[in-house]
């Protein structure tokens, strides 16, 4: 239903807000998208390094991931898309070992025959649950015990788990794994004979500017350094104040970011909301990008379950993107997720870089300092919403607020799956047609 078009502020241009910006502006709506940052993009956005320019943080594409793949297509991008069956590895014992197929699982040498099994039922058992609810009341440890065993949890998925989570895992749900099975298993669920991984020409780069033109030609204005510095009621209409004393007013407005920023910048909620919004436990990264004059494993990820290292996996980004996009070089991402309180956050760039450098080369030996060609670290404090026990319930930011006219839409809401681009989509979405039947039922009583 196309509305009268009402004005709507969209706050936060990341993927999910530029999406949300767009879709409300196909709804007849006069958008206004606002990004604190010098440029849209959020998570997706590119960066050079040294003179390549790529994703700032490891992105990759499922051919299974429907959303992204139906955008791809609308934005014309489908013919721009490469697909590919990829290797994975695992780091163990100080040994690398293959995972890429079931004859080499069943090789697999840091479990015994018995364990393997276990580790494969669980997995199994996880792809066939429909119903995710249920695993919000149980720790995510403990049913992993229950299912897998002690050992295999200690060997595998202890160490798999604090490499995404750190000491969080304690406080996360048996949901928070079934999302990453899920995904793992979408491909076979949607007649997939196999998944492929992919990547678009010139990265997410592509992508965004795409769909940057797609927003220019519905309508939508776009302000990028734009900082909201707090969001209020006046004269019954939302009011956005920015940085440096401007205010915008809209007849509605849509925060598309972190919870923490909506309790900062919406200071008039209710002590409610303020409790349930400081309640998400958020997990931040820190994640260097290496250029290097030489390949790797060729792996395009490496699951580390050996202790003391300073990354959670390595992302051999030229495993599935030619090399030759690179020139002839190697891009090697290492992520490292990080609680909100850990001390790696006040450390500088330089320090991360060497601690990076020096766990890759215990890794590879032969690699020396002037392989690297170029290196980055990228930071984001609000990544990723943990699933703690009971999200949906205690956790899960609702869409409307208690400010009339002022909603939020944030990758918080993803409760049951993991945060990707295909996700964030997803939501976006939902979302749009969920403030779609909102707002024309309010029309239609108005009338």
């Amino acid at each position: 239903m196309r509305m009268a078009g009402s004005s709507v502020g969209v706050v936060g241009g990341g993927v999910l807000g530029m999406t949300v910006a767009l879709r409300l502006a196909q709804q007849g709506h006069q958008v206004t998208l606002l990004e604190s940052a010098p440029s849209i993009g959020g998570l997706a956005s590119p960066e050079a390094i040294g003179d390549a320019t790529w994703d700032r943080f490891y992105h990759v594409m499922l051919l299974s991931d429907r959303h992204l793949v139906g955008l791809l297509d609308e934005l014309g991008l489908a013919q721009n898309a490469h697909w590919r069956d990829t290797r994975t590895g695992f780091y163990g014992d100080g040994r690398f070992h293959e995972m890429s197929s079931s004859l080499d699982f069943a090789r697999f040498p840091l479990l015994t025959l018995a364990e393997k099994a276990r580790l494969a039922a669980t997995i199994l058992h996880a792809s066939r649950v429909r119903n995710p609810m249920p695993l919000e009341q149980e720790p995510v440890e403990r049913w992993l015990r229950r299912w897998s065993g002690d050992r295999v949890f200690e060997r595998m998925w202890l160490p798999l788990l604090r490499s995404k989570l750190g000491e969080n895992y304690r406080i996360a749900s048996a949901a928070f794994l079934w999302a990453i099975i899920a995904r793992l298993y979408a491909a076979r669920r949607s007649g997939l004979k196999r998944e492929l991984f992919g990547h678009v020409d010139g990265g997410y780069a592509t992508i965004l500017a795409a769909l940057a033109g797609r927003l220019d030609s519905a309508g939508v204005t776009t302000r990028a350094g734009a900082r909201v510095q707090q969001v209020r009621r006046v004269d019954r209409q939302p009011v956005i104040e920015l940085a440096g004393g401007e205010t915008c007013a809209f007849d509605r407005v849509v925060l598309t970011v972190p919870c923490p920023t909506v309790a900062r910048i919406c200071p008039g909620l209710s002590q409610a909301e303020h409790d349930r919004l400081n309640a998400v436990v958020y997990q931040g990264i820190i994640c260097g990008s290496f250029l290097l004059s030489r390949p790797l494993g060729g792996y395009y990820v490496t699951n580390i379950v050996d202790e003391g290292f300073p990354f959670t996996g390595v992302i051999e980004m030229t495993s599935l993107v030619d090399p030759a996009t690179f020139g002839g070089r190697t891009l090697v991402y290492l992520p490292r997720y990080l609680a909100q309180n850990a001390p790696g956050w006040a450390q500088d760039d330089a320090w991360h870089r060497a601690q990076f450098l020096a766990g890759l080369q215990r890794m590879y030996p032969d690699l020396r300092e002037e392989h690297v060609v170029a290196a980055n670290v990228s930071r984001a404090r609000d990544v990723l919403a943990v699933t703690t026990l009971d999200y949906s319930s205690r956790c899960l930011p609702p869409l409307r607020t208690s400010l009339p006219g002022v909603y939020v839409v944030n990758s918080a809401q993803i409760a049951h799956g993991t945060l990707n681009v295909n996700e964030t989509l997803a939501l976006a979405e939902r979302q749009a047609a969920a403030l779609a039947a909102e707002w024309s039922g309010e029309a239609l009583a108005a009338a």
